[in-house]
């Protein structure tokens, strides 16, 4: 086959461009699934094997394709596109109605992307060998196909996911698989003999992912409908996480998921909060400062300032955008009373650990509002390593009160952050409360002194905790005392996020 230089090149870029998009496909089903199943690790990991797996099988079947290297590899680019720019949508819409559908549904645009992913390589390679040597040719595609997957490795954080969000992103780059596969066939027009056929079916995918992408919001509305059930009044994807509110058109619950995760219900969001609070900010002892980490819809600010000799409450959050809706978004500004808006609040946007891992001020007490250890970058949020800054940041006769998830449905990971912090803490007091969204939850308060944890006495405002109640919370039934002995946690050895993900599937 006679090609020319300007041919060769468009070929090395198109590898390019299509190294991209394989990366981004797999990045993509990746990050739904850790969305919707939760333990990214495994998600990550699975999604991956199973590419190369695929990868493998599709290199080996191309031993079977004729000589036309041309025409099948406009074949596989086209099928491609389809595939991979429909497999966002398509897991989102399925996933409602059985964890079995979903997995099937997964593994199957694994393997068929995957496998068509296989070919791709062996079919350039094969056609530059009748031009080049084998050696060179080899090279040249596999330099073009590593640089690609880095540019899209790099892209679907910081540009695709952001700007676009995961269902948009597989329609964008679906299109681009398409869109090489028409520039190839212009390219190659003299090399092909059904020129027509390729046309109509080129502009055939292209118009469906096109459709796609103009109606992108409308079709991620749809799956969200079909995710969420109520009403969806916000939704963002940020950098850093997937924010959802929604409204029930019954009751009239409004709730906050992060990343698929519900994070507060209107109707009971009042008794979380105040057993988060008011139980740390009743303890004798100076409470001037304050520091809240996380807690971005501020609902804990709300109830610390109930406190008229708080001075100043400093709020961390990781996301600006979570920061921003909690001041600007009106059902949060409902719900918090606009506390993010009083003068005495300070908003941080930055990682809490990043945080507390520098020199600053001291605070009188610490809030941890942190979302579950689900996947392992929130596993470090409840290490060792990190209560240990916490103290550094504590003052000398400070408290400290972290969220803990359930004891009843994560027993080992709720009871692991009660080890983790005595490493640090010489006092201690477990206690829980009963949600009707979450079912049972739990939290641990600690401190360098010793307290009488009997004696509670609130002198604010309260819509459920007492002092009778307050002291039913730290009696455990059976059933939520450690079921098994369990290990503290460390960043080098992420105990809490083992004993969280093994103990939701059991």
């Amino acid at each position: 086959m006679d090609i020319t230089k300007r041919q060769i090149g468009f070929l090395l870029v198109s590898l390019l461009v299509i190294a991209l998009c394989g990366i981004v496909y797999e990045l993509i089903i990746g990050a739904i699934s850790s969305y919707l199943l939760g333990d990214s690790v495994y998600q990550f990991s699975i999604t991956i094997g199973l590419f190369m797996f695929a990868m493998g099988i599709g290199s080996m079947l191309t031993k079977y394709f004729s000589d036309r290297f041309i025409e099948n590899f406009i074949r596989v680019e086209l099928a491609i596109a389809f595939f991979g720019g429909l497999s966002g949508i398509a897991m989102f819409v399925v996933f409602p109605y059985a964890r079995v559908i979903y997995e099937t549904t997964m593994y199957s645009f694994i393997l068929v992307i995957g496998a068509l992913l296989g070919m791709e390589i062996p079919i350039l390679t094969g056609l530059l060998s009748e031009i080049k040597s084998a050696k060179q040719s080899i090279a040249e595609v596999l330099s073009f196909d590593y640089l690609g997957a880095l540019v899209g490795s790099v892209a679907f954080p910081l540009l695709l996911l952001p700007s676009l969000g995961l269902i948009q992103s597989s329609f964008v780059i679906g299109s681009l698989n398409a869109f090489v596969a028409l520039f190839t066939v212009i390219t190659f027009k003299s090399y092909l003999k059904n020129y027509n056929r390729y046309m109509i079916a080129v502009f055939t995918v292209i118009g469906i992912l096109l459709v796609c992408v103009i109606m992108g919001t409308r079709i991620t509305s749809f799956a969200e409908k079909h995710l969420y059930f109520d009403q969806v009044v916000f939704n963002k994807q940020t950098p850093y996480q997937h924010l959802v509110m929604t409204r029930s058109s019954t009751t009239g619950d409004e709730r906050l998921f992060i990343d698929g995760h519900i994070q507060f219900s209107s109707r009971d969001e009042h008794r979380y909060h105040e057993y988060l609070v008011h139980p740390i900010m009743s303890r004798p002892g100076e409470r001037k400062k304050i520091l809240i980490l996380g807690g971005g819809d501020g609902m804990a600010v709300r109830e610390v300032l109930k406190y008229a000799d708080v001075e100043q409450v400093t709020l961390v959050d990781i996301d600006p955008e979570m920061i921003r809706i909690g001041k600007q978004l009106y059902p949060l500004r409902k719900l918090n009373k606009n506390a993010l808006l009083d003068d005495r609040v300070i908003t941080v946007t930055e990682d809490a650990f990043s945080f507390l891992n520098r020199a600053g001020d001291t605070f009188d007490r610490i809030i941890i509002d942190m979302p579950d250890p689900h996947n392992e970058a929130l596993n470090k949020l409840y290490s060792r390593e990190f209560y240990k800054m916490a103290n550094k940041r504590l003052s000398p006769q400070g408290f400290l009160v972290t969220q803990s998830s359930s004891p009843f449905f994560a027993n080992r990971a709720y009871w692991a952050v009660r080890e983790t912090l005595k490493d640090v803490f010489e006092q201690g007091h477990s206690y829980k409360v009963s949600l009707p969204s979450f079912g049972i939850w739990g939290f641990h308060l600690v401190s360098h002194h010793e307290q009488d944890f009997s004696d509670w006495t609130f002198g604010v405002d309260t819509k459920a905790i007492n002092s009778d109640a307050m002291k039913a919370a730290g009696f455990f039934e059976s059933d939520l005392l450690p079921k098994s002995k369990v290990e503290s946690n460390s960043i080098f050895a992420p105990t809490i996020y083992r004993y969280y993900t093994e103990d939701l599937k059991s």
